[in-house]
């Protein structure tokens, strides 16, 4: 009896799991299909299906402001996400690789900052401070730059945590390894270290390149005349009816998103197991 009921509450869990696992996963993504369909909705109307049609993709090719804006953010989230890699790498290079020097509690408190403090605060703090410095120099005007220093300053806070987390799990045996060998530090870090935290690169780019892509609060404090990104676009929209065309673009943003994590994901799969695969046969090797 005991054995019949511990196999039933087994499938009971095991369904239990189950059944919250789709409903979390519906309650994510059944917005974001609803969306899809209704882009090919002839009506205007959100809530009302009228029937199947392209004429939102193809109105798409003369709303100039729209693709302005979409073009604008891809070029701000493209710059932000390289900087943010490169900054949050040394960030993490410096508090995982050098445990004590003066000032490091400081210094990792504001690297972190950005993560906790509300966007408000941070777009306002940026925002009274680069008028500051355009009084002071005439420089730089609010726009692609001022968008792109905002941006970049929250991405290089996840970049750091990111990158961080995998340089705390490398076995620093391989890079004492290489020095042993004669290799000189720069060395060191494009042939051993660097491969092993590409994944973790990868992942902090695409992060950052998204959060750009996606930020509204600091665009809009940063953002001047000419300079309005897509998600403000949208977000103007937005506040007087949810405009058909909104669907359409959103649409293609999904697909286009969706094909580079699904190849982006199926490309860092392959080298970890072509890596793991050399590791294994340098170990039968040295076995």
């Amino acid at each position: 009896m005991s054995a019949h009921k511990t196999l039933f509450d087994a499938r009971f869990a095991h369904g239990f799991s189950r059944f919250w696992l789709g409903a979390g996963f519906l309650f994510l993504y059944l917005p974001i299909v609803s969306l899809v369909i209704f882009s090919f909705n002839d009506s205007a109307l959100p809530s009302v299906w009228n029937g199947f049609t392209l004429k939102w993709y193809a109105a798409l090719r003369t709303d100039t402001e729209m693709l302005t804006g979409l073009w604008l953010s891809l070029k701000i989230a493209f710059f932000t996400a390289c900087g943010s890699v490169v900054l949050g790498t040394l960030a993490a290079f410096a508090l995982v690789k050098y445990r004590r020097f003066r000032g490091r509690t400081l210094f990792s408190g504001m690297v972190n900052a950005p993560l906790v403090m509300p966007e408000v605060i941070v777009g306002l703090s940026l925002l009274l401070f680069l008028v500051s410095v355009q009084r002071a120099l005439g420089f730089p005007e609010r726009g692609m730059l001022t968008i792109w220093l905002g941006h970049m300053l929250l991405g290089m806070a996840y970049a750091a945590v990111v990158v961080q987390a995998r340089l705390q799990d490398l076995n620093p045996s391989l890079e004492e390894a290489a020095q042993d060998l004669g290799a000189r530090p720069w060395q060191v870090f494009y042939l051993v270290t660097l491969p092993m935290i590409s994944q973790s690169l990868a992942s902090a780019w695409l992060l950052t390149f998204t959060l750009s892509l996606d930020d509204v609060v600091l665009s809009a404090f940063l953002s001047g005349p000419g300079s309005t990104t897509l998600p403000l676009v949208i977000f103007s929209r937005a506040r007087l009816g949810v405009n058909p065309s909104v669907n359409a673009m959103a649409t293609v943003i999904i697909v286009v998103v969706a094909i580079g994590v699904l190849t982006t994901s199926y490309l860092i799969a392959r080298a970890e197991r072509e890596r793991q695969r050399q590791i294994a046969q340098a170990q039968r090797a040295g076995g």
